[in-house]
């Protein structure tokens, strides 16, 4: 299983290339080669997801009935965000010039693990979706996390 942390800037070059961090690429599952799955994210970033992982989401939603209708705009959403990228002898990644549009990337991009998976940000985007009051961090976390 992939583990992901940690946040690193990055920048990409004019043909939409980003190289990911070392310690990123260094824990992607040798199982998934070089191939990753690119995806819009709910908010405006990209998720990059090692083919294993993007496979346990992808029999979820892909095994959903056609027949309801909800189901049909989940699945059709879902995938029309979502590429196979490859990494090449570098360990960069092309992204997708739609995706880049979405997330708004352009030269600098904010990579953060997230597990199982990793966002890649516009810095300026991350930052305003990041929680910067202390309190309500706490607030979360004993929410969710307090048993």
């Amino acid at each position: 299983m992939a583990f992901f942390t940690s946040e690193y800037e990055c920048k990409i070059d004019a043909k939409g290339r980003l190289v990911l961090p070392a310690k990123i690429k260094s824990a992607l599952p040798e199982a998934s080669g070089n191939e990753l799955v690119i995806r819009r994210g709910f908010e405006p970033c990209l998720i990059l997801y090692p083919m294993v992982e993007y496979k346990k989401i992808y029999s979820k939603i892909a095994g959903l009935s056609e027949f309801n209708e909800e189901y049909r705009k989940l699945q059709r959403n879902f995938f029309r965000g979502s590429s196979v990228v490859e990494l090449d002898s570098a360990g960069r990644l092309l992204i997708p010039k739609l995706m880049l549009g979405y997330s708004q990337l352009d030269r600098d991009a904010v990579v953060v693990g997230m597990g199982n998976k990793v966002e890649i940000w516009n810095p300026a985007l991350y930052e305003e979706n990041l929680i910067n009051d202390p309190s309500e961090f706490s607030k979360l976390a004993q929410k969710y996390l307090d048993e």
